[in-house]
């Protein structure tokens, strides 16, 4: 779905296989280079299967739009939080993955929650 349809329809899928209802928006001008839509898709897949497993959320979202010259991703649930970069290795993989592409990982999930996890990969064309 990924390579022929793009990022929404690839997320899309992911999404309704999630445990919890997951609204899905992505805003793009058009797609990204092969291997920054390739990691946006992995990342993405990561983090709700996370929220399937470990959030006890009733519902999260994803948003997906590009800033001048970054890609932008934000996972939210709302869970009670605590997701904790050094909980074990899914969350701390993923940060590598990221700063690996010149990207940015940061999670934000206090007790109570909710909890929000925003990546950052470069934009790079598609080529032609």
């Amino acid at each position: 779905v990924l390579t022929d349809r793009g990022l929404d329809a690839a997320l899309s899928a992911i999404a309704s296989r999630c445990t919890v209802p997951v609204k899905v928006s992505v805003e793009l001008p058009g797609r990204p280079a092969e291997a920054i839509e390739g990691i946006a898709y992995f990342t993405v897949s990561e983090l709700l299967q996370n929220v399937s497993k470990h959030s006890g959320a009733p519902s999260a979202s994803v948003d997906v739009w590009r800033t001048a010259d970054r890609l932008l991703i934000q996972v939210r649930d709302d869970g009670p939080g605590g997701a904790r970069m050094d909980g074990g290795t899914g969350l701390a993989g993923l940060a590598e993955r990221l700063d690996a592409v010149d990207g940015v990982f940061l999670v934000d999930s206090p007790a109570g929650g909710p909890t929000t996890v925003t990546a950052e990969l470069p934009w790079r064309d598609r080529a032609a």
